[in-house]
């Protein structure tokens, strides 16, 4: 059996130290595992399967004898170094935004799309977090009744914005409940303008604002569902539209997603039967009982999760539910390493030569 030596790009990071979980977890024969990051962090020591590593430089030699890469240190980062990487023969698995749009780099989420990794030239994509939970959510549906049309708003976690905005927004629920003035550096985005505190706040921008009015975090989920489901970010056979908030809670992206069907056949016992038997998706979807997902449940873990359920009693074919997941998880570390698997299931850790 092939063993492979493994390199995490941005090890010490929330992500990263995530990924380093999964993988001692992952049916991968791992020969060696290399920990990267930026300068400040080298020298650091991590665990992995109760070994002791040193968390090394990440530079372009960094990748020598190196059979696959899963990085999450940012998009700069991984344009700069992921091609280096592949010159060098390893695969990559990239959870930033560089490469998504690129036509010629997959777009991944096992178990809906993992059949296009078989054309990769070297660098797969790691959908955008929130992008992951809806789609793996509809995907089951997409291929019992159709879509025709999504309308999601999310309600995103501080930790998505990375661990400095995390550490602001506690400091700032602090300073209000001591009743002083919360100070705001780095939420909506750091590339913008103005900043707002997030604690007892929502914010109604991710990332920065397109000519239209869409933020750049809208207008990936847009794009990016239609390249995972159709193999083509400006598909016209789907419309999807985006609303992305961002609110203070640690870990646990929450969705409104209301979605129309092809099917006029769908109800919400089969939608809700759909969703129970399909693998990493899990039911909680008792009024009665009030039972429904909550992201300090979801936390932690690797499924997403699916409640809510019921139809637009407006509109035929018509439905809308409710999907949390853990955004450091299901949504990054945990969809990266599952790639990785694919990869290696289907023997695709090389590099094509042209």
């Amino acid at each position: 059996m092939r063993e492979y030596v493994v390199a995490i790009l941005g090890a010490t990071g929330a992500v990263g130290q995530r990924l380093i979980s999964e993988l001692e977890q992952a049916n991968i024969p791992v020969k060696q595992v290399k920990l990267l990051a930026s300068k400040r962090s080298a020298g650091k020591k991590l665990q992995f399967k109760g070994r002791e590593i040193t968390v090394e430089e990440a530079t372009p030699e960094s990748f020598t004898g190196v059979d696959l890469v899963l990085s999450s240190a940012g998009g700069a980062v991984s344009q700069k170094l992921l091609p280096e990487a592949v010159k060098r023969g390893a695969v990559c698995v990239d959870n930033t935004s560089a490469f998504r749009m690129d036509d010629d780099v997959p777009l991944i989420i096992p178990g809906v799309n993992d059949e296009q990794l078989a054309h990769h030239h070297g660098i797969i994509a790691n959908p955008n977090c929130s992008t992951i939970q809806m789609v793996a959510a509809l995907y089951p549906i997409f291929q019992r009744f159709g879509l025709s049309q999504i309308i999601v708003s999310t309600y995103q976690a501080v930790s998505g914005a990375g661990k400095a905005a995390w550490d602001e927004m506690l400091q700032q629920a602090q300073d209000l409940l001591n009743g002083q003035q919360p100070q705001a550096q780095i939420l909506p985005t750091g590339a913008d303008r103005k900043h707002y505190p997030l604690a007892f706040n929502l914010l109604p921008q991710i990332d920065v604002f397109e000519n239209d009015g869409y933020t750049h975090e809208e207008w990936k989920m847009i794009h990016e569902t239609k390249k995972i489901l159709f193999n083509d970010q400006n598909s016209s056979q789907i419309k999807v539209t985006a609303t992305c908030i961002r609110v203070p809670v640690e870990i646990g992206h929450g969705e409104t997603v209301y979605f129309v069907v092809k099917d006029h056949a769908a109800s919400v016992k089969a939608i809700q039967q759909i969703i129970a038997q399909t693998a990493g998706l899990v039911l909680q979807d008792d009024p009665s009982k009030q039972l429904y997902p909550q992201p300090l449940q979801a936390a932690g873990k690797r499924e997403t999760f699916v409640g809510r359920i019921r139809a637009d009693e407006e509109n035929a074919g018509a439905f809308h539910m409710w999907v949390v997941a853990d955004n450091l998880l299901r949504g990054a570390a945990s969809n990266t390493v599952e790639i990785a698997e694919c990869l290696v299931r289907d023997n695709l850790v090389r590099v094509p030569q042209d």
